[in-house]
């Protein structure tokens, strides 16, 4: 029998961790269990735009000074067009997962959290946590367990709403960034996209819907630009892939139990909005456990979700569509405020009416071209 804790997170991951530290931080005793061992790795693009900085930052955890490699907005690359635009406020940072997560245990120490690594959870129950080595009681129980969570089955919380997946395969390559911006290369039935990291070193994540359709060896070939930059480059880690879901509950908490993270939703990766929507999802959570309503946390979660699934969904279909994809860049391309609007809406600097008038306009200009 584990001594009773008031917030009991399974998952040890950034999800699952911000939870943990966003809860001590309200003074709830906390504990966190996760059957893998840190650092934790996860095949992901490792960019994170201002606003996953600052809510990060919100959460009262900073990167370490010199840690990753800062990029100054996004730029588009499809055959010969060629789109780039900064971010509205603030800069990204490439930083590689395992660095993020060792910040994050940091924190969570800090903030007198118990960590449980290698500790495996079998099941919950109104009153606690059954593990392999015994039973954790709790009064609130959080699930931050990734896309295929247990505890979202346990709790009674499936299915979807909707559900697409995709493949992702990452690599990392030593050679020195080549450019300020994360780049977003498309192919015919593929992206890749590009992140700066370290001085002499990107991270390299290519997506699509099938294996095929993210292999390096086939995918380079029909992409010029982004071979050549790589070409003679070393790989400075080994070939790692995972799929990549899209989905949406109907519900994200029940009773006592709430979902963070992928275990309560996802939105495609090449959004980027993954750990920005874990980071805010923590502190809502948190306040929603202070005031004893889960209710609260289920209304700011869906709002959370509404913009970057819409975004991703328009990405996703993008990519599928050979003929609006080349069209939609080419008009960007040809008219570059077009794409600094989009991206403000994507960062959610935009207001309602410029957001309505930015997609009237591109409308209009995809008849024109």
């Amino acid at each position: 029998m584990y001594r009773q804790t008031e917030v009991f997170v399974i998952g040890g991951g950034p999800a699952g961790l911000a939870a943990a530290i966003a809860a001590a931080r309200r003074g709830f005793s906390v504990t966190v269990a996760d059957g893998a061992e840190p650092p934790i790795d996860k095949p992901c693009g490792e960019g994170m735009m201002p606003e996953t900085q600052e809510a990060l930052k919100s959460l009262g955890v900073e990167l370490p000074v010199g840690a990753g490699w800062k990029f100054r907005g996004v730029r588009f690359a499809h055959g010969t067009d060629e789109i780039a635009a900064d971010f509205p406020q603030g800069q990204g940072i490439g930083v590689r997962r395992p660095v993020l997560h060792g910040t994050l245990i940091e924190a969570a120490e800090k903030c007198a959290v118990k960590l449980l690594w290698k500790t495996a959870v079998a099941g919950i129950e109104t009153g606690g946590v059954r593990l392999s080595s015994g039973f954790a009681g709790a009064r609130w129980i959080v699930g931050a367990d990734s896309s295929g969570s247990r505890v979202r089955k346990w709790a009674g919380l499936e299915p979807t709403v909707r559900r697409t997946q995709r493949m992702a395969v990452r690599r990392h390559y030593r050679v020195s960034p080549w450019s300020e911006y994360m780049e977003v290369h498309w192919g015919p039935g593929t992206q890749a996209y590009v992140t700066p990291i370290a001085r002499d070193e990107v991270c390299v994540v290519t997506m699509g819907d099938t294996a095929e359709d993210v292999r390096f060896d086939s995918i380079l070939p029909e992409l010029p630009g982004l071979a050549q930059q790589l070409d003679g480059a070393e790989l400075a880690s080994r070939e790692r892939g995972v799929v990549t879901v899209m989905h949406r509950l109907h519900r994200v908490a029940r009773g006592n139990v709430a979902l963070i993270g992928d275990a309560s939703g996802g939105v495609d990766a090449i959004t980027g909005e993954g750990l920005r929507l874990a980071f805010r999802q923590a502190a809502v959570l948190a306040t929603a456990i202070e005031a004893g309503d889960l209710n609260e946390y289920e209304h700011a979660h869906r709002e959370l979700l509404r913009r970057p699934s819409r975004v991703g969904g328009l990405l996703v279909e993008l990519g599928r569509r050979k003929g609006i994809r080349a069209r939609v860049i080419r008009t960007m391309a040809q008219r570059p405020e077009l794409f600094r609007k989009m991206l403000a809406i994507h960062m959610g600097r935009s207001t309602p009416a410029e957001v309505l008038a930015t997609s009237a306009r591109l409308g209009w200009q995809f008849i024109t071209v």
